[in-house]
C-alpha cells in the first residue's frame, strides 16, 4: 500500500499525523508550529505553539502572556514523536520560516508566505531541498511581477515632497506587522518627519530588539502637533480610516501600500488618492524560481490564485497539486487586459 501524505488538510488546517502536529493551524489545537505571527497564520487557543526565537515574542504578544510558545532556532531539528521537525527562513516578516518535516527518509517543506528578495528587515530566504514542497500562491499568477523596490521608495518620496509643497500631512497605510517596519528601514527620514500609529510602534520594539534599525517612533495622538502637520509622513494600519480617535490638524493626502497594488484601479477601491506596489510575499517568477531551486519531485499549492498556479505548473510538466484550506478567501480576479 502507498504511504498516507506525511502532511494533510484536516478542518483545522494542514497536520501531521505522524509527529501529531498542525503547521499554521486555523483552530486551536493541541500543538502548533508557526511559520509566523501574522493573523492568518496563527490563531489564539492552541495548548503549545512552536516558532522562531525571532518570531516568538509577536507571537507571545498577539495568543496572550498565558499561552504556551516554544522557540526552536533556524536550522535546528527538534524531534516531534519520531518526526523531525526544522525552521528556515522565508524572508516575509521578521521571524518567518519555512517548515522542514522530515520522516522515515521522506522530506517535505511548507513554505508559509515568502519573500526570495532581499529584505533589510527579516533573515534572508533560503532555498530547503525536499522531494515534497508546500507553496503559497498569494499571487500566483504571470500577472504579478514585483517593480524594484528602490524605484518605488523614491516615488513615495516624490509623493511626500508633493504633498509638503502643498501642506498636506502624508498617511501611508501599509499592514503593521512587516510592511511598515520594511518601509520604515528605506523611508529618508531628511525629508521630513515620521510617524507611526502606536500598533506600529508596539511591533517596532521587537524588530529593534534584533538589531533592525528603525527611525526613533514618534507616534501619532502623542507626538504629532499641529506645527509638523504639513511636512509630515504618517505610517497607519490600513483599519485605522474608522476609528475616530486619530488627530488631525488639517488637509492630508493617502496612498497604500500593497501588492494589490498593481491593479489599475485598486487605489480607487481602496479609497485612497494613490497606490505603491510593495510586497513581502513571492511573486510570479520567485515562485517558479523557488520550485526548482527546492528540487521538489510534487508541488502541493495553497493560499491563493490555486488552481490558477496549480495548472500552469502541470503544464511545465511538474507534477502539482491543490490544497485547498478551509476558510481561505478566493483571490480578485485578474483586470481584463
Amino acid at each position: 500500500m502507498p504511504r498516507p501524505p506525511l502532511l494533510r488538510v484536516t478542518a483545522s488546517g494542514l497536520y501531521c499525523e505522524a509527529g501529531g502536529f498542525h503547521i499554521d493551524p486555523s483552530a486551536p489545537v493541541a500543538k502548533a508550529v508557526i511559520s509566523h505571527a501574522h493573523g492568518d497564520h496563527a490563531v489564539p487557543g492552541s495548548a503549545r505553539y512552536l516558532t522562531t526565537p525571532s518570531s516568538a515574542r509577536i507571537l507571545q504578544h498577539r495568543m496572550g502572556k498565558f499561552a504556551r510558545v516554544e522557540q526552536l532556532p533556524y536550522g535546528k531539528a527538534l524531534d516531534l514523536n519520531g518526526v523531525r521537525v526544522s525552521f528556515h527562513p522565508a524572508g516575509h516578516v521578521l521571524g518567518s520560516a519555512q517548515v522542514r518535516v522530515e520522516h522515515q527518509g521522506e522530506v517535505w517543506v511548507f513554505s508559509g508566505d515568502y519573500r526570495t528578495t532581499p529584505n533589510n528587515t527579516c533573515e534572508p530566504f533560503e532555498p530547503v531541498p525536499c522531494q515534497t514542497f508546500i507553496t503559497e500562491s498569494t499571487f500566483g499568477r504571470p500577472y504579478f511581477a514585483w517593480p524594484e523596490l528602490t524605484g518605488v521608495v523614491e516615488q513615495i518620496h516624490a509623493w511626500w515632497r508633493d504633498n509638503q509643497a502643498r501642506g498636506h500631512a502624508s498617511f501611508l497605510y501599509a499592514y503593521a506587522f512587516g510592511k511598515a517596519q520594511r518601509l520604515l528601514a528605506l523611508l529618508n527620514p531628511d525629508v521630513g518627519p515620521i510617524f507611526v500609529h502606536p500598533k506600529v510602534a508596539e511591533i517596532n520594539a521587537p524588530y529593534r530588539e534584533q538589531g533592525i534599525a528603525l527611525p526613533p517612533d514618534r507616534v501619532t495622538g502623542r507626538d504629532l502637533t499641529a506645527r509638523e502637520w504639513g511636512q509630515a509622513l504618517v505610517i497607519l494600519p490600513p483599519a485605522i480610516r474608522w476609528q475616530p480617535d486619530f488627530p488631525f490638524h488639517g488637509h492630508f493626502s493617502t496612498a497604500f501600500a500593497s501588492g494589490w497594488m498593481l491593479f489599475p484601479n485598486e487605489s480607487h477601491r481602496r479609497r485612497v488618492d494613490t497606490g505603491f506596489v510593495v510586497s513581502d510575499h513571492a511573486d510570479y517568477g520567485e515562485i517558479l524560481s523557488t520550485i526548482r531551486a527546492t528540487g521538489a519531485e510534487q508541488v502541493h499549492v495553497m493560499h491563493g490564485y490555486v488552481d490558477d498556479l496549480t495548472a500552469d505548473l502541470r503544464q511545465q510538466g511538474i507534477q502539482a497539486h491543490a490544497m485547498h484550506l478551509r476558510g481561505c478567501r478566493t483571490p480578485p480576479a485578474l483586470p481584463v487586459t
